[in-house]
């Protein structure tokens, strides 16, 4: 499966059981280093140990554009010690790719915390998974422990375990914060939630400085601009392991579209830009692929619905909490992505809020190419060739994300910063 511009794996499984066919005299089964390799499953009930979630009847691994990027799959192709079992005339081999990467959660207990915990545990790049929160962990991490996938789970519980939440993580994804009650806006949330992001941002910066941060607590357009005047003041800022996650705006742009215009989910890529709050989030429904045709109002209607997505469940959960669900997911498909691209795949693409160039805001949300130092490139092709209504959407919207920029920088200069 080939992944491009903010399209996600459609999969994440963790252990494979596979078979092949072979006569009962033949020699074991070896999986050769060919540039790439099917494996087909040939019964289900060998499918009885496999931890996924879904059982398949073949895999494949492409070198150039697999699911678990190129060195998981040379790893897959070399570590694994094959055991040749003769049954029926069948030869069974048993096997697991290198799982490689920690992964901190800070603010697991919460609505967004513990859906996104699981579908990490889910993912075969992930060895460790930390679980951190002022309290109530030891419950969740008591329940996703029991899932069969390969990652060990570790509990860290208060201010004074922060710090060895952090230890040798690769990546630090933050969706800790109280949620959006109805009638409250993103900025209603700054005061608490701008403190919170500051705390835990000061122990990232002092324990895995090198590590991907992952910010979903919002106002995102406030909390990311935090994040790397903290960073700054640390002496470890590096704008490209820095991301504001505005995934959740893709992922509702392209089902919104689908569910439109009766198109298959899979095919539709909407790239989004901007900012992650009301008018910032602007999809770019010109852009679609496959290309479709839209009237003014579609758009227009489309436009509105997608940035209003986020009060759309806070309305629907009439004062019992916001989007938990769908941002989960949202960010287990860019924790996934960032996975990838840290374990060597070199086609990662994804749209995120991050320090830019591409306008004159220092933040700004787009498509960019993800590798192993976190963002290599920003991509400018989206924002050429924008419709009227794109282009003066763009230019209406401006005054209010760089006020929520400068509200954070702000913050973070007048506040002090632990030693």
């Amino acid at each position: 499966m080939k992944l491009t511009s903010c399209k996600m794996a459609a999969a994440s499984t963790a252990n494979f059981f596979t078979t092949s066919t072979a006569p009962s005299n033949s020699k074991p089964y070896m999986v050769s280093k060919s540039k790439s390799f099917g494996l087909r499953f040939n019964s289900p009930n060998y499918l009885r140990s496999f931890s996924g979630l879904k059982a398949a009847t073949s895999v494949n691994c492409e070198s150039e554009s697999s699911f678990l990027g190129k060195e998981s799959t040379a790893a897959l192709r070399d570590s694994f010690a094959p055991k040749a079992v003769k049954q029926n005339r069948d030869t069974v081999t048993r096997f697991q790719p290198r799982a490689s990467f920690k992964v901190a959660i800070l603010g697991v207990a919460g609505g967004i915390g513990q859906p996104l915990a699981l579908l990490i545990k889910m993912s075969p790049l992930v060895s460790t998974l930390h679980l951190y929160d002022i309290a109530n962990v030891r419950r969740v991490t008591a329940d996703l422990s029991h899932c069969n996938t390969p990652s060990q789970v570790l509990d860290f519980i208060g201010t004074a375990e922060l710090p060895n939440s952090l230890k040798g993580v690769d990546v630090v994804v933050i969706p800790t914060g109280v949620p959006r009650k109805p009638g409250m806006t993103r900025d209603d949330l700054f005061n608490i939630n701008a403190n919170i992001v500051k705390d835990l941002v000061e122990a990232v910066a002092d324990t895995c400085p090198d590590a991907f941060i992952h910010i979903i607590s919002n106002p995102v357009n406030s909390t990311v601009p935090i994040a790397a005047e903290v960073l700054k003041q640390k002496g470890v800022y590096d704008p490209k392991k820095l991301f504001g996650v505005t995934t959740p705006d893709v992922v509702r742009a392209n089902t919104f579209v689908t569910q439109k215009k009766n198109l298959k989910l899979i095919d539709v890529d909407v790239p989004v830009v901007v900012g992650h709050a009301g008018i910032t989030i602007l999809p770019l429904l010109s852009k679609i692929k496959p290309s479709v045709s839209l009237t003014d109002e579609e758009v227009e209607e489309l436009t509105v619905r997608i940035q209003n997505a986020g009060t759309e469940v806070v309305d629907a959960k009439a004062g019992a909490g916001s989007a938990t669900l769908s941002m989960a997911y949202a960010a287990a498909r860019f924790m996934e992505s960032s996975l990838r691209a840290l374990d060597g795949d070199s086609d990662v693409y994804e749209c995120s809020y991050v320090q830019s160039e591409l306008t004159e805001l220092p933040f700004f949300a787009s498509r960019v190419k993800l590798g192993k130092n976190g963002v290599e490139a920003v991509i400018p092709s989206d924002l050429q060739g924008l419709t009227e209504y794109e282009a003066k959407a763009l230019e209406a919207l401006k005054p209010e994300l760089k006020a929520s920029i400068e509200k954070g920088v702000a913050f973070a200069n007048k506040q002090p910063v632990a030693a």
